[in-house]
């Protein structure tokens, strides 16, 4: 399937994104090859071949949690660059 440059623009503009036009033809050429392997996977017949849900039958095996010394809210806030005395304190970083 060919890229066309109008693809690779809107999808720099929905990613928010810039690039030079060298990097533009080597997205077009990276892109057309992830299409054209999609293509042929879509060729392949499954229609004899059971879905899966998970690639292997393997289960997480959990421990339970243990509770394990803990620390004083002052030794905890000791080596802190800045903190409220209860809590750590760090630069607002969302805006609103």
């Amino acid at each position: 399937m060919e890229i066309s440059n109008q693809t690779i623009e809107k999808l720099a503009h929905l990613a928010q994104l810039q690039f030079s036009e060298e990097e533009k033809v080597a997205i077009k050429v990276d892109l057309e090859k992830m299409v054209g392997f999609i293509e042929q996977l879509q060729k392949i017949d499954t229609t004899n071949v059971d879905p899966l849900i998970h690639i292997t039958d393997a289960v997480n095996v959990l421990r339970s949690d243990e509770i394990k010394g803990n620390i004083t809210i002052e030794k905890a806030l000791m080596n802190a660059p800045s903190n409220d005395g209860q809590f750590f304190t760090v630069p607002k970083v969302i805006k609103k």
